[in-house]
């Protein structure tokens, strides 16, 4: 008796198309397109892009971006920032012999309940002293903490990425010693606000 051929299906036939966009504090920006069976499979995946990707500005190549997928409305899949940071290299060409790298990290409480975690570095022309390094890390904990009462999560996030902190940071520390560069190296979102939860509970959740 022959036997019967079993038809072979074809798994991404069976397969839906989603477009991952950037949030709209980034232009919505399409950053990629993925198959996927079912919509859920996509909550909570992170794309990674550069910002070059996205402003279409060379000199931004060193910027990586991370997007994480949080809604699905028909074919596109809308992210939310998850973090950033410079690209190894870049990091690694700024180190110059004879100068200090002054490392700051803080976790940043933003007036919207967002937690974002910021590494900021410091490259100072020359050799500084414990308490210049003392200093500069005050400055550089004083100006987030100002920033995050006044600016809500996305104004945060832009300023942080397009280096209007950075700048800010910069022109103050500069009066403790000179330096050659300030920059947020990185950031990781720590905690979001959870939608349409009541006051009285917590108001946000780890970010995964």
């Amino acid at each position: 008796m022959p036997k019967r051929s079993r038809k072979v299906q074809d798994k991404w036939r069976t397969k839906n198309w989603y477009t991952i966009t950037t949030p709209p504090y980034f232009g919505e920006i399409e950053i990629g397109t993925t198959p996927s069976a079912e919509s859920s499979n996509l909550m909570g995946r992170v794309i990674s892009t550069t910002l070059y990707d996205i402003t279409g500005d060379p000199s931004q190549q060193h910027l990586k971006l991370y997007f994480q997928v949080v809604a699905i409305e028909g074919s596109k899949a809308s992210t939310i920032f998850k973090g950033h940071e410079y690209s190894r290299d870049y990091l690694r060409s700024l180190v110059r012999r004879g100068s200090t790298r002054i490392d700051g990290v803080f976790n940043v409480s933003i007036k919207d309940s967002y937690i974002l975690r910021t590494s900021v570095v410091i490259f100072s022309v020359m050799r500084v002293k414990a308490s210049q390094i003392s200093e500069y890390r005050k400055i550089v904990q004083k100006h987030l903490e100002q920033k995050a009462k006044t600016l809500a999560f996305d104004q945060f996030v832009q300023e942080a990425v397009l280096g209007k902190i950075a700048s800010d940071i910069y022109n103050e520390a500069k009066k403790v010693a000179p330096i050659r560069h300030v920059g947020i190296r990185k950031t990781k979102l720590i905690a979001f606000p959870i939608e349409g939860a009541d006051e009285t509970e917590t108001p946000a959740a780890k970010a995964t």
